[in-house]
């Protein structure tokens, strides 16, 4: 067994317990039964039992039979009650406490058995009338246990429930971020590869430009793919999250893929880095799709700082008919954007697919 905090800690109790009680037993005086001077074998069991106390946590059904035993021994040998009673109560409660209270439970009904002794010994004033108080001694800091055990165990599954809510969102948000640095990095190094393919045979220098584009696109997802994975790997990220300063970096990767972006800004405004990294994914997102869905080429952009918010507004031209369901992009901005506080809505409005977001700038830091 090793030794460790509790077990000091406990052992210093109980030796501090031995020290006050011995002084405690000394003056120990009984109106209800025959006094009997205390004597060296008194003191004796009354040591025995307190600085059992000591290892009540690593042992706590040895300790009970062994504080029991002495505690019973010491009431029939006629002494006074003292402070032996409440070792035996601590080492009720600690079995109680430490151990499943099905199996304390016997060993509980053996000790108040082996306590009631002491009742028919001659001499004993109380007689049977003396059951009901012996029986609390037991009977009270056992559910004191109990209650105390129920309760630990309670707090135990609701933490453990807290880490698993935490774990789980975390994985959910790394997936997130995953798949929004993953699908727009695909999408724009498939059309680039595209144009690529088109103008190979014709025009050379153009699928030149089109397989540079590629590369940095590539370069650029991966750098952040590595830092998004670092977070698992390390808790600490390698590199800033992206945020709606960068913007115009994304314009250009668009515009290398075939999509012109409009990007208007109003106002300003320093965001706290979770509202900044969700602006900035779902403007993504949005261009993705418009890079994978619409073939119209071209895109608007508009934010908006206000002082307690900020709004992000993506269109793009469209003949498509709706699609009533919903993809994972639109359910992870929807997420991202509720997960704040905010407000999103996304839909066809006069042929336009529209993106509207709306992140509350206090609402997490």
């Amino acid at each position: 067994m090793k030794i460790g905090t509790p077990l000091f800690v406990d052992a210093a109790v109980a030796v501090v317990l031995a020290a006050v009680g011995a002084i405690g037993t000394a003056f120990a005086v009984s109106s209800t039964r025959a006094e009997v001077p205390i004597e060296g074998f008194g003191y004796a069991l009354f040591l025995v039992a307190a600085l059992a106390l000591g290892l009540r946590r690593h042992w706590p059904l040895p300790v009970f039979v062994v504080v029991a035993v002495c505690t019973s021994w010491y009431l029939v040998l006629g002494f006074a009650y003292g402070p032996i009673l409440v070792a035996f109560m601590v080492s009720v409660y600690s079995a109680a406490r430490h151990v499943r209270w099905a199996r304390a439970l016997p060993f509980a009904a053996a000790g108040l058995g082996v306590l009631l002794v002491h009742l028919i010994t001659p001499g004993t004033k109380l007689g049977v009338l003396g059951a009901a108080p012996v029986a609390a001694w037991v009977v009270v800091p056992f559910c004191v246990g109990v209650v105390f055990q129920l309760r630990h165990d309670a707090s135990v599954r609701a933490r453990a429930e807290t880490i698993r809510r935490i774990a789980d969102g975390e994985r959910f948000r790394v997936a997130q971020e995953v798949h929004d640095i993953v699908g727009h990095g695909l999408a724009a190094i498939k059309m680039q590869a595209d144009i690529a393919l088109h103008v190979l045979a014709k025009k050379p220098d153009q699928a030149e430009v089109a397989l540079a584009a590629i590369s940095r696109t590539s370069s650029q997802a991966l750098d952040e793919l590595r830092a998004t994975l670092a977070v698992v790997r390390r808790g600490a990220e390698l590199a800033p999250n992206p945020g709606l300063a960068q913007l115009d970096e994304l314009r250009q990767r668009m515009a290398q893929a075939g999509v012109t972006v409009t990007v208007r800004t109003r106002g300003a405004a320093v965001l706290p880095a979770e509202v900044d990294l969700t602006g900035y994914r779902i403007v993504q997102e949005s261009l993705t799709n418009v890079l994978r869905h619409s073939g119209s080429g071209q895109a608007t952009v508009d934010i908006a700082y206000e002082q307690d918010q900020v709004r992000i507004a993506i269109a793009n031209p469209t003949v498509a008919v709706p699609n009533t369901v919903e993809g994972s992009g639109i359910r992870g901005m929807r997420d991202r954007v509720h997960g704040l506080g905010g407000q999103f809505r996304a839909g066809v409005t006069d042929q336009r697919f529209e993106v509207h977001a709306r992140l509350p700038i206090g609402a997490r830091s």
